[in-house]
């Protein structure tokens, strides 16, 4: 069998064991939409009012994205040096482009630019963040990071960056050199895009 020419329900519906016959799969999606709304947005309760699945259905989907989670987690920590905010985004975007909420992390790295951790310090609302410099920078400090970056996604979809979140980022770069720890840049995130708050100047 090949699974890359299977569809999104197909795959699906090897992971839950769907019996012949059964529209369960179906169901999902016509609940949810897509598969990352399926897959990385629900919740078991969500899941389980869908008929056909119970908690060990429930249990399945979800293992699926926390495994897929873990896979990027692994991958990002592979040796990967940032010389640019693409090189930024390319690691952030795939992991923050469909959080429903807004997730700001830190991406440390080395003296050579390497990445050597990627941590969530804040969850917010739906459209808020509230992250403290003690929260952005400790991580820093237990990781010996030389320099680290800023990244938070706009649920939202739009990455134009708001006053609040210019204002943050003023912060945590004075907050950096009193620390002797560079603030390199802060990424916004909306969709599929990226602004950079260094490429726009507000970081120099």
């Amino acid at each position: 069998m090949s699974y890359e020419t299977l569809s999104d329900q197909q795959l699906l519906s090897l992971i839950i064991r769907e019996r012949n016959g059964e529209d369960t799969v179906d169901k999902l999606f016509n609940s949810f939409g897509n598969l990352a709304s399926l897959i990385v947005d629900s919740d078991i309760i969500e899941l389980e009012r869908i008929r056909g699945i119970g908690q060990r259905r429930a249990a399945q989907i979800k293992a699926v994205y926390e495994l897929a989670r873990r896979l990027y987690e692994q991958d990002i920590l592979n040796p990967y040096s940032i010389r640019c905010s693409q090189d930024a985004a390319n690691l952030a975007i795939p992991d923050l482009k469909f959080q429903p909420k807004e997730y700001f992390k830190i991406i440390l790295l080395n003296t050579k630019s390497i990445v050597i951790g990627y941590e969530t310090v804040s969850v917010g609302s739906l459209n808020s963040s509230i992250v403290h410099p003690r929260e952005i920078f400790n991580p820093a400090i237990r990781r010996h990071a030389n320099t680290l970056i800023g990244v938070h996604n706009h649920p939202s979809g739009d990455p134009t960056p708001s006053q609040e979140d210019i204002n943050i980022t003023r912060r945590l770069v004075e907050a950096g050199k009193l620390l002797g720890i560079q603030f390199l840049d802060h990424l916004i995130v909306g969709g599929s895009r990226y602004v950079s708050l260094k490429d726009k100047g507000i970081i120099e």
